[in-house]
């Protein structure tokens, strides 16, 4: 009991930047999928909220809680250091900077693709911001994400967990698990799938070979339950849909 209460209380602050995670899932999905923030931001109407939100809000609390996670396999977690752990930081770099390039590109031009060129998009100025808005952005956010989950994934190969993952621990990683999953099922499932499958599938063979590889690490445990969720049940929703 005594080893069980100790380890809940190392990995408190890892549970809660998971759950942070989990949070801004939701509210993406509110902000997306309702009409609670199609107001305008200002009197000039240069965004909408639920534009403005996915490019500043949601992105900056997600990243925030990655830093943190990151500093805390650092700093609590024991481990070593060296080139891989300064390749580990410059690709979290290059992803954080490349994810938040494309929140700016995509969040405005869809705005713009939405308001202005829904009926009208033959126009040299409709047609770079359709660009910009359906292939561009995305491109660049598929990198970005791939590169800094990519880093967060592989960072407990340098900063390993010492302690005891309970049942406890594990509960809670999966749920987390399943919150980012619900997430990636919502974005692949009832849309055209394209390069996002393919990401997806990266990196839950990823996950699923590091957990087995290298036993139950937690961010092994979480990572593995969001993306093989995800990738499993839109397989299973797409092989139902006619």
């Amino acid at each position: 009991m005594t080893t069980a209460i100790s380890t809940l209380k190392t990995l408190r602050r890892t549970h809660q930047l998971l759950t942070a995670q989990s949070v801004v899932v939701i509210l993406l999905s509110i902000n997306r999928l309702t009409d609670l923030t199609l107001a305008y931001v200002a009197p000039n109407e240069f965004l909408r909220w639920v534009d403005f939100n996915n490019m500043l809000v949601f992105p900056l609390i997600s990243t925030v809680a990655f830093y943190l996670l990151k500093k805390e396999m650092e700093y609590e977690w024991v481990g070593w250091n060296g080139r891989f752990h300064l390749s580990l930081n410059l690709t979290f770099i290059i992803g954080l900077y490349l994810l938040a390039a494309s929140y700016g590109d995509h969040e405005v031009t869809n705005y713009l693709h939405t308001r202005f060129c829904l009926q009208e998009s033959s126009s040299d100025l409709c047609r770079i911001v359709i660009f910009n808005d359906d292939e561009f952005s995305h491109w660049i956010f598929f990198l970005g994400f791939v590169l800094m989950n990519m880093a967060i994934m592989l960072y407990p190969l340098i900063f390993p967990y010492q302690g005891t993952v309970t049942r406890w621990d594990t509960i809670l990683l999966v749920v987390n698990g399943l919150f980012i999953g619900l997430g990636v099922f919502a974005n692949l499932a009832f849309e055209e799938i394209g390069l996002d499958l393919a990401v997806v599938a990266v990196l839950a063979l990823v996950a699923v070979g590091l957990l087995v590889k290298n036993g139950r690490q937690p961010l092994f445990i979480y990572y593995t339950t969001a993306y093989v969720f995800g990738l499993v049940s839109t397989f299973i929703v797409k092989g139902l849909m006619p």
